[in-house]
């Protein structure tokens, strides 16, 4: 069982180019890696294995975020258990919502520097 958070920008794939679509897929691509680099900062920590199951998915304008062990749901959800200093559940969930204007600024350089030629 997984954990995971999931960026889909709805029916927007009908507006652009395949190139404008390869730059933004690029652009999510940055964005995700971000989020998953800050959630490896907070990920409960014991052995390391949580931290090291973090994955990036992309299909090209829809991404995920996956901690893929059997606890990572749990951990993410259980509010209550102790973790180490700067470790703490919603380790998906934080970062996900405090990193969001970096994530849309990193998806947007590539398709703003398109839109000026």
């Amino acid at each position: 069982m997984s954990q995971y958070t999931t960026f889909r920008p709805g029916n927007a794939s009908r507006l652009w180019t395949s190139r404008g679509r390869r730059l933004a897929g690029e652009g999510l691509q940055r964005g995700l890696e971000h989020v998953l680099f800050e959630a490896q900062k907070i990920v409960p920590l014991d052995e390391g294995t949580l931290e090291r199951s973090g994955r990036v998915i992309r299909d090209g304008l829809e991404g995920a975020i996956s901690f893929d062990t059997v606890y990572a749901r749990r951990q993410h959800e259980e509010l209550t258990w102790k973790h180490l200093p700067g470790r703490k559940a919603k380790y998906l969930e934080i970062p996900m919502n405090s990193e969001r204007d970096v994530v849309l600024e990193l998806m947007a350089v590539n398709v703003r520097r398109w839109f000026r030629g």
